[in-house]
This record gives structure tokens, C-alpha cells and sequence, in this order.
């Protein structure tokens, strides 16, 4: 099938070394947040188990309080080096099941961001973290860089929309990183549902699409967009909305990674899974209230530990093992490995509530009627057209492995945008990556974000001279692209 996108190829950047670390077939294929991995409950009433359930599991956490204090106190005993025992290979397998034992358990909590600092041209530049824009259900966030002489190299304003699907936007730390040393970055910090309060109203995805375009009007214009997984259909019919609309604000570029813009195409088991059982099926089994005494009591939402039961199950050996290596590094004293470990799984198992209205309407929209693509998707009873996008650039970037969004769900996003120009549009598909690598990783780092950069840099300055994007713009930054 022909197409009018350009695919990227040769840009001029340092690869690192780092990116040849991960074979081909290995790129983070493990499951971390995407719509349609709830667990398959074991008999078919699902409402009468689904809605105790979270009641259930908030009474289980407090019961575990004691059992945890007790375990971590004898932790501390068998580590005190006082204690002869924490010497030998007892002691120390008594401090690791210990251990074990505790993060096992445990409700985590949303991570911080740890990000201090950036290099931007060789030299260190401090970072300044605050809310700049805050509503019920999500804050934008801004990692200002702290210049004692800004850079000549524009600094284009990038916004990365990060996914409301489970796991809290600090996931996205490495990819804020990333984009730092090039970017004036911000990013949506979405709120855990079971933290807002019932008298705030529901959140749906037209609310959602709806929080996009305010962010963008209040960042001004001269915007570049970058939408991480499942925002990709919210971003872009947001994009669509503001151009039929002729708004000024419309983002200058768009970059759409791993999103399911239309998942008929290449289809991966989460798909398949989540049309095969309807959105009947999902609102009668996975959907419950919040228990008191959380702020969001009796709100209707798709709990985190519900979500965290499916990406586990998903690769349910892989963590059997990870956690049995956990065991055994601690009990050698291999603190570098230990600590690695604990890294990925404080951020892994710390997941958050979703509005039950946001989620069902996201996954009848997306993965069961396949809205967008059919040219049927509507936000508060208008058509989105992705047809009207004229003068917003479009990269889209997909992982070769990646089993959440199949390679060329996000491609198809080129295929809607009729009226984007050719030399304002382009592809890139990364080797060896699954869906989390599509993000974050070495790969990630060294191959994909420098495109990203790149095609920013070279789309920066918006069309203008015309309405709807007629006109011309200088090429004086072009990306170095081949056509197909």
C-alpha cells in the first residue's frame, strides 16, 4: 500500500552504546499500563464479586499493617551489625524473606520524580519541578531548566502527554530525561481517581480531550506534542477539534508513539481480547467503588490493584523470577542488582485508580467500535475529523516487538491526516524495542529521541501566511528524511 509518509532515516546524531546492549526479539516486552488487560475472573457474576472486591482488598491492606511492621522490624534486626547472625548466610536469608515479604505487600505510592539536574551543551543546568496548570483530575507539570546563560539552539516547548492507564506519570521519568538537554519539557501528572473527591464530577474522554486543548491554550502556542501510548487517540482528536475550529493554539507538531490509533491493523492479544469481550463484559467486571475512607468514596472506578493483577498475569513467570533474583541478591550482598530491581518495581507496582466513565468510553471508543479510523468518533456530539489537521507536523514512532500497540496501529494515524503535507509528516520504526521501549530505555535514549529532537527542531517554526496552514516555511533545520 502506498503512502505519503516520509520515513526517517540517517539523521545526524551520536548513537551511545548503551543502545547495543539489548538483542533483537529481548526490547521490554513486559505489559505496563494499556487498556483491555483486566484479569479474567473465575465465575461469570462478575458484578456481585467486582463490587466487595475493592472493599475486600482495602480491609486486607490494613489487616497486613502489623504483619508488615513485624517483618520489617525483624529485617532491621538481622541487617544491625550488632547482631553477630547478620553475618551468616541465616541472618542474611531471614533479612531477604523479610524484605520480600514487605514489598510484596505493600500498597506502593506514587513515585517522585528524582530529576535535580540536566546537561544542556556540556554543562550542568539545575531543575526547577512545579505545577503550572491544575485541574480535578490532572496537573501540567514543568521541569524548568535554570539558565545562567540561555542556549543560542532554539529550545522548542514540548508537552508529552502521558498515559492515563494505571501507572503514574513518574513512569515517564526516563523519557522526561531524555527530552531535557533540547526542550523546554512539560508534562500531564494525571490524579489517581480514588483521590478526587465524588462532588468533582465524573471524567470522561471527552473531558479529557477537553483538558488537552485547555493545556495547550494555556501554554500559549509554539507547542509540540508528544503523546505516549493511549493519549495518541485523545491528542489527535484534539488536534482535529482545534483545526476545525481554526484555533490558534493548535499544536505546531504532534508525535504519536505506540498508540492504538487503529487497532484492526495488525491486531495483538489485548486487542483481540478486549473486543472479544465487549464493553458489557468490562463494565460489569472490573468496575467498583472506592471504599471509605479514601476522598473518592463511592466513586465508580477501574481500581490499580485490579490493573496490577493483569499486567502480572501477563508475565506472570518473568516476575516469579525477577523476585526469586531479588532474594538471592540480597542474601549475596549484591546491593547494585538489588537496587536495580527495587527501582523498576517501585515504579512498575505503583499504580493508580481510573474514573470508571474515562475508562469504558476509551475502550468501547478505541479498541471495540474502532471509532477513530471509522470516521464515527465524536467529542460532545461533534464528528472528529482528523481529515481538517493541516497545519500540525505528525511523527509517529512504533516498536518492532511491541504487544500492546501492533506495529502499524500508530502508522495508520498518516492514512486519516489527508491534508497534512507530505514533507511535514514522517515514520519511524525502531528495531528490536517492545512497548515500553517505544519510550523509555537505551534504544529509547540513543535512537528514538534524537529523531524526536530532531524532527521538533526542524517543524519548530509554524506554518504561517495563511489559514489551515497554507504557506511556506523555512528548511534551514530539515530533517534528513527518504521517501518510501
Amino acid at each position: 500500500m502506498e503512502t505519503n509518509c516520509i520515513y526517517v532515516d540517517n539523521m545526524t546524531y551520536a548513537k551511545a552504546n548503551a543502545a547495543l546492549q539489548q538483542e533483537a526479539g529481548q526490547g521490554s516486552s513486559m505489559a505496563i499500563g494499556e487498556f483491555g488487560g483486566a484479569p479474567a475472573l473465575p465465575v461469570d457474576n462478575g458484578l456481585l464479586l467486582s463490587t466487595p472486591l475493592y472493599w475486600f482488598y482495602e480491609m486486607s491492606q490494613a489487616a497486613l499493617n502489623p504483619s508488615r511492621a513485624w517483618a520489617d522490624a525483624t529485617r532491621l534486626l538481622f541487617k544491625n551489625p550488632v547482631n553477630p547472625l547478620s553475618f551468616t548466610t541465616f541472618g542474611k536469608s531471614v533479612a531477604a524473606a523479610c524484605e520480600l515479604f514487605e514489598r510484596s505487600t505493600r500498597r506502593y505510592g506514587r513515585p517522585e520524580w528524582q530529576i535535580s539536574s540536566t546537561l544542556v551543551g556540556g554543562e550542568r543546568v539545575p531543575i526547577h519541578i512545579s505545577t503550572v496548570w491544575e485541574r480535578s483530575f490532572c496537573k501540567l507539570i514543568r521541569f524548568e531548566r535554570l539558565f545562567e546563560r540561555p542556549p543560542k539552539r532554539p529550545q522548542p516547548r514540548l508537552l508529552i502527554v502521558a498515559p492515563m492507564s494505571g501507572h503514574h506519570a513518574s513512569l515517564l521519568r526516563g523519557t522526561v530525561e531524555a527530552f531535557l538537554p533540547n526542550h523546554d519539557v512539560y508534562i500531564t501528572d494525571w490524579v489517581d481517581a480514588r483521590m478526587v473527591p465524588l462532588s468533582e464530577g465524573s471524567f470522561d474522554l471527552d473531558d479529557y480531550i477537553d483538558y488537552v486543548i485547555s493545556i495547550l491554550h494555556a501554554l500559549g502556542g509554539d507547542t509540540h506534542v508528544v503523546a505516549v501510548c493511549q493519549p495518541s487517540v485523545p491528542v489527535m482528536a484534539a488536534a482535529a477539534i482545534m483545526e476545525a475550529d481554526d484555533d490558534p493554539y493548535v499544536p505546531t507538531s504532534m508525535v504519536l508513539m505506540g498508540g492504538p490509533i487503529d487497532t484492526r491493523v495488525n491486531p495483538t492479544a489485548v486487542n483481540k481480547l478486549a473486543e472479544k469481550r465487549g464493553i458489557d463484559w468490562f463494565r460489569t467486571h472490573v468496575i467498583t467503588k472506592v471504599p471509605f475512607p479514601n476522598p473518592g468514596f463511592m466513586r465508580d472506578v477501574y481500581p490499580g490493584f485490579l490493573q496490577l493483577n493483569g499486567f502480572v498475569s501477563m508475565n506472570l513467570d518473568r516476575h516469579i523470577e525477577a523476585h526469586k533474583q531479588l532474594f538471592l541478591h540480597l542474601v549475596r550482598g549484591d546491593g547494585d542488582s538489588a537496587q536495580k530491581h527495587k527501582e523498576f518495581y517501585d515504579e512498575y507496582l505503583a499504580v493508580m485508580d481510573l474514573a470508571a466513565e474515562f475508562y469504558l468510553q476509551t475502550v468501547e471508543t478505541v479498541f471495540v467500535r474502532h471509532a477513530l479510523p471509522k470516521g464515527e468518533m465524536t467529542h460532545r456530539g461533534r464528528p472528529v475529523d482528523p481529515g481538517r489537521i493541516k497545519r500540525v507536523a505528525l511523527l509517529t514512532v512504533e516498536g518492532e516487538h511491541d504487544d500492546i500497540s501492533g506495529v502499524g496501529q500508530t502508522e495508520a494515524a498518516h492514512r486519516l491526516c489527508v491534508n497534512i503535507p507530505p514533507d511535514r509528516q514522517a515514520h519511524w520504526l525502531q528495531q528490536g524495542v517492545g512497548h515500553y521501549g517505544v519510550f523509555n530505555g537505551s534504544r529509547f535514549r540513543s535512537e528514538i529521541a534524537p529523531r524526536i529532537s530532531d524532527f521538533v527542531l526542524s517543524m519548530n517554526q509554524p506554518v504561517r501566511g495563511a489559514r489551515n496552514g497554507a504557506g511556506s516555511r523555512s528548511s534551514g533545520n530539515s530533517v534528513v528524511l527518504h521517501t518510501v
